[in-house]
């Protein structure tokens, strides 16, 4: 009889990871570095890169990466950002720091650099791997090696030519589709993130050879642009595309809207290829977005701009709430390669981050749809008439680009391939060689890849329930018995700027000299603890149990004990100044287990009572002999 098998969360693994529904045999290539989760804007700041680290887990997990071609592409350089932005843009980027930012006020301004898009450490290596991936992308669907480029680090579209904007400071969507225009004729861009994807419109709102379409949030909502009539001029009049949107669209409403708007597109413009933008702030729930999309609603305009069977490139985009967008990203890569995702999560490293359900699916919520079926028909009749407008497949004189091609050649890429060979003579799979493998999904039995899959962050399953904390220890830890400050607070789970005004504060009085009255009084801090005192109990987290504290309160009482038929109460034993006075006390029998030596705050303050005592003296004789002094006088 089979065992059972449960993956290391504990969950049972009676059903495959995923189901394939599609085997059209598309080569999909797949660009992630590693190093883009180690970036972060600011503490408290919506946008983390890290939510792409956690996609990428959940297609490791989900063994998706199996009919993925991956590749680590190398970051755009200044020369290639600068097809697009200013030289003097791109070069404050370069040169701006969290450490000289201060020296560069007047570029802040200048280039919009600040609040929404603040400077932080690593900012324009965030920015060259994102746009590298993105051009990369472009590069290999021209040379047709594959159908579908996907860079989740993508999808960046507010950022303009000399300026940064909504959380955008290089445009790797306009880059990409200028290095597909090489070769391409005419280029379609699609936008499903809620805001406007102003910075690609403006890029090419006087060219026919792009197409913008963007549904999006229209109101009292940023960038504030993407009206209806805003449809490009000149050469590009009707080439812009725009379908404002209210609040709480659902699944339903936003099919019957895209599906028919972009079969138009397809029929009248006939692009070449495709640049899909997945922005995840569009599904419900979203911390700065206000539709109401489920996570499949959400796929299945991925799903259905794939039916065309065009080259697409695949981008990410906004999207603020962390686990939903990684769970959406990730199901959408198992769509583009034609496999449907179970919907109960694999154990990986993030796996608390999708508690309480553990589950793969976003699903919308009761918020009200602000947009009523006449609104939508309304809107969506009036763009289709624009589309009519348009000139029928405009076309366009192609001519040799004498530049080279972007990206990594096919010489050099057959170069690495060759080095990587000839370093790993004796390596029978090697790093490169896995992340270019791309299994056949009718395939009876997998290879057996399992070590290097683990290697690169994919779980066992080996029957245990979840990690335990004690799993992993640290050898250069500190012995139990010993307590060690390390000096470095420890990090809190939402840090604000009041704590951090706090630390400022407190490092300021640390630093500050202290007070003859705080000199006096530090010693007393290192008296003994009263013997017998309870320990703080604690709750369940190992926390002191605050409750239970102020039940135990001590007792402003005073204890007495008899000695030799004399009472003697605690506070006049505890106040023998003199150790002379101790040892006569033990010598006539009197022995008290709280009795302890005097601490130096108590002899302090001793010293301190007598010299007041000596002062006042001194002040009365004084006052004495003036008075006496003055009778005499007058008389």
């Amino acid at each position: 009889m089979p065992t059972s098998s449960r993956d290391p969360a504990g969950v049972e693994r009676s059903r495959p990871l995923y189901e394939i529904v599609n085997n059209d045999k598309k080569r999909v290539a797949y660009f992630y570095d590693s190093d883009i989760g180690n970036y972060a804007y600011v503490t408290g700041h919506p946008m983390k890169p890290h939510r792409i680290r956690l996609a990428h887990s959940l297609v490791m997990n989900y063994n998706v990466y199996k009919f993925l071609e991956i590749y680590r592409a190398k970051p755009a350089v200044t020369s290639e950002m600068t097809q697009f932005h200013t030289d003097e843009y791109i070069e404050f980027l370069q040169k701006v720091t969290p450490d000289n930012m201060d020296t560069y006020m007047r570029e802040q301004g200048k280039y919009n650099v600040g609040d929404d898009c603040p400077v932080f450490d690593g900012l324009f290596e965030f920015c060259g791997i994102s746009a590298g991936g993105s051009m990369e992308g472009a590069a290999r669907l021209n040379r047709e090696k594959c159908d579908i480029a996907i860079n989740w680090a993508g999808g960046l579209h507010h950022a303009k030519k000399s300026e940064a904007s909504g959380f955008c400071y290089v445009n790797d969507i306009v880059l990409a589709i200028l290095e597909l225009l090489r070769f391409k004729k005419r280029v379609l861009y699609i936008d499903i993130d809620v805001h406007h994807g102003d910075g690609v419109e403006e890029a090419f709102y006087t060219t026919d050879r792009v197409m913008t379409v963007s549904f999006h949030k229209y109101g009292e909502y940023f960038p504030g642009t993407g009206e209806l009539r805003d449809i490009g001029i000149g050469t590009g009049k009707n080439y812009a595309v725009n379908f404002p949107l209210r609040d709480g669209i659902d699944d339903q409403a936003y099919e019957t809207i895209f599906e028919p708007v972009i079969s138009a597109v397809m029929t009248y413009y006939q692009p070449e290829a495709v640049v899909l933008q997945c922005g995840g702030d569009s599904l419900s729930g979203d911390r700065l977005g206000c539709f109401n999309l489920s996570m499949r609603g959400h796929a299945n305009c991925v799903k259905f701009v794939r039916s065309f069977n065009l080259p697409t490139l695949v981008l990410g985009g906004g999207g603020y709430t962390m686990r939903n967008v990684a769970r959406t990203w990730a199901y959408e890569t198992g769509r583009l390669v034609g496999v449907e995702m179970d919907s109960v999560l694999p154990y990986n490293e993030y796996y608390d981050y999708y508690g309480p359900d553990y589950e793969l699916d976003v699903r919308a919520s009761n918020m009200e749809n602000a947009n009523s079926y006449e609104y939508l028909e309304k809107i969506k009749i009036a763009v289709i008439e624009n589309l009519k407008k348009t000139a029928p497949v405009p076309s366009v004189q192609m001519q040799d680009v004498p530049r080279a091609s972007m990206g990594v050649t096919d010489e050099q890429d057959d170069e690495m391939d060759d080095l990587d060979e000839d370093e790993n003579k004796d390596v029978r799979m090697t790093q490169r060689q896995w992340e270019k493998k791309v299994s056949r999904q009718d395939e009876y039995e997998e290879s057996d890849d399992e070590d290097m899959a683990e290697a690169n962050g994919v779980y066992k399953a080996n029957g245990r329930t979840r990690k335990s904390i004690l799993d992993y220890r640290n050898p250069n830890a500190a012995e139990d018995d010993m307590e060690v400050d390390s000096g470095v607070a420890t990090p809190a789970a939402k840090p604000n700027e009041t704590a951090a005004d706090n630390d400022e504060t407190m490092l300021e009085e640390a630093e500050a000299p202290a007070t003859p009255a705080e000199v006096a009084a530090e010693p007393a801090t290192e008296a003994a603890p009263q013997a017998g005192a309870e320990p703080a109990k604690t709750d369940g987290d190992g926390d002191v149990d605050m409750e239970e504290a102020e039940e135990k309160a001590p007792e402003a009482t005073i204890k007495t004990e008899e000695v030799d038929g004399v009472a003697i109460s605690e506070s006049t034993q505890k106040k023998s100044p003199d150790p002379e006075v101790a040892a006569a006390n033990e010598s006539e029998g009197i022995k008290n287990k709280d009795d302890v030596p005097p601490s130096p705050s108590t002899l302090a303050a001793k010293d301190v009572g007598q010299a007041k005592e000596t002062a006042e003296t001194s002040d009365k004789a004084a006052e004495t002999s003036n008075k006496a002094e003055n009778d005499v006088t007058a008389n």
